[in-house]
């Protein structure tokens, strides 16, 4: 059984790791660069251990050190989060070949769904709806000129290896064929080292639908259920649902099915994501899968009760999967905020300074996963990302409604975000139809476009209740000495 875990990540997914380890007994090591010493999950580990200044291939991204600060905790396995070396097949290699247990997938499952054309031609000639397109070889522009002329343009040319959008390029005519196809390439190359593209029909208003799914190691493959996540900037999700408003009850059996299907047929071991596009006719096709734990899975955890930091831990222990498929229901609705220290009025460049005021919403049905705290720095050297705001209540309108006033509720005076941002994508009248699809900011880029200065309404507002707070008690109230557990009602295990 697993004692100790080292989780070679930071910020609020190590916070999250650290949560269901301590619930199960199980003791915590966390990394941090001297600019993190004070963040929360820091904080909140049994111990911790200084990784050098420098690139992240000094110390996040650095496999030898990192086996080397297990061994030296006696950590018996570790939890790469999600990023960093969460889907690096030779990192898991190495830490098995440590006799250490990794809390993820095998290294073959990584190497093959990792690769976009790779995974695609393995489920080939099956069940699995593929998108139409051509998932080769061929490097040749002039041959993937000819190919990309009988898939049919508007064509996506994708990088095999990439994510993030890195190496994506949308090709409307031929005659802009091969300059966009040499400059994904080219940032393929750069991005992940490897220059292969496939070459999709590009499909026009898709919305993006992924299935959660948790393997053991007795040959039980279930999923917890999909997850909207259409609403995308920059190819990178801002906020995910679950139901998705799209699906019928039918529609969600069989897309459901299918990544059952899929993680069985790989023999997967672990949690993963399959990720599917949904046409305007409601077609859906297999687009890739994530093999770790996502960003979003709160909202899954949300609707269906479970935890899934728990369930890998449990499988990663090599436990049978104690649940049925027909055990897992989906109860009332969920949504979350992707909160970033950013500016949407400005192509969502990242901002940084000192959080002088960061404080949290709590309450019934309100969960808040977060990786910086009051006093923190925001630097360049770190994803944007301050937390996930997440909300449950019985109906979509109901979750729609408490995520808004959580919105209302944060304080935060220090860094811009996007905050109002998200609110007015919330209030939008199409999203809240559920009438969305992966180019909807871009759609509606005016009408979410910031109208007033959301640091100065923070900061009046934080006045105003500071004010408040100082008549009241004669002290101003930040609630950053407590644990975000402790301090959330609303948490559904």
């Amino acid at each position: 059984m697993i004692k100790k875990i080292l989780i070679a990540n930071r910020g609020e997914i190590a916070v999250r790791v650290i949560h269901t380890a301590h619930k199960m007994g199980i003791k915590t090591v966390t990394l941090y660069t001297p600019q993190e010493k004070h963040y929360p999950h820091v904080r909140f580990s049994d111990e911790s251990y200084e990784l050098p200044e420098g690139p992240f291939k000094e110390n996040y991204l650095n496999q030898e050190l990192l086996i080397e600060i297990a061994k030296k905790f006696n950590a018996d396995a570790i939890h790469p989060g999600y990023g960093f070396l969460s889907e690096n097949s030779k990192f898991v290699a190495k830490v098995e070949a440590a006799g250490i247990i990794f809390i993820g997938p095998r290294a073959d499952s990584m190497i093959l769904m990792g690769d976009k054309m790779g995974s695609k031609k393995a489920l080939e000639g099956g069940s699995i709806p593929l998108i139409p397109g051509y998932h080769g070889d061929e490097t040749d522009p002039k041959n993937l000129l000819e190919i990309a002329k009988k898939v049919g343009f508007p064509v996506l040319i994708k990088a095999s290896a990439g994510g993030g959008g890195k190496g994506m390029r949308i090709v409307n005519h031929e005659s802009e064929f091969l300059e966009n196809l040499a400059g994904a390439q080219s940032e393929a190359l750069k991005s992940f080292s490897d220059s292969r593209v496939l070459i999709e029909r590009y499909l026009s208003k898709p919305r993006h639908i992924e299935v959660q799914v948790m393997s053991d190691t007795h040959g039980n493959h279930l999923h917890f259920f999909e997850r909207e996540c259409s609403i995308q900037r920059r190819y990178q999700k801002v906020i995910e649902e679950t139901p998705s408003p799209a699906l019928d009850a039918d529609l969600r059996e069989r897309i459901c099915k299918t990544a059952t299907e899929i993680s069985s047929r790989i023999n997967y071991r672990g949690a993963g994501t399959i990720e599917f596009i949904l046409d305007e006719n409601k077609n859906y096709y297999f687009l890739e899968m994530n093999t770790r734990l996502q960003v979003e899975h709160p909202v899954t955890e949300m609707v269906t009760g479970v935890d899934l930091v728990e369930f890998q831990i449990r499988v990663a222990q090599g436990e049978k999967l104690n649940i049925k498929q027909s055990d897992i229901k989906q109860r009332g609705h969920s949504v979350e905020c992707r909160l970033y220290a950013e500016d949407p009025a400005n192509e969502f460049f990242p901002s940084i300074g000192k959080l002088k005021v960061l404080e949290y919403p709590s309450g019934p049905g309100l969960r808040v996963d977060y990786g910086y705290r009051q006093g923190n720095d925001v630097t360049v050297s770190f994803d944007p990302m301050l937390a996930k705001l997440i909300a449950w209540d019985t109906t979509r309108e109901g979750s729609l409604k408490k995520m808004i006033n959580m919105l209302k509720e944060l304080r935060l005076i220090g860094v811009k975000s996007n905050r109002l941002f998200l609110m007015k994508v919330l209030a939008h009248p199409q999203f809240k139809k559920g009438d969305i699809d992966t180019g909807f900011i871009k759609t509606y880029k005016a009408d979410l476009a910031e109208k007033y200065d959301d640091q100065l309404l923070s900061q009046i507002s934080t006045i105003i209740m500071c004010e408040a707070n100082t008549a009241n008690t004669g002290n101003v109230v930040s609630g950053t000495e407590q644990s975000a557990w402790t301090n959330l009602n609303g948490f559904r295990n």
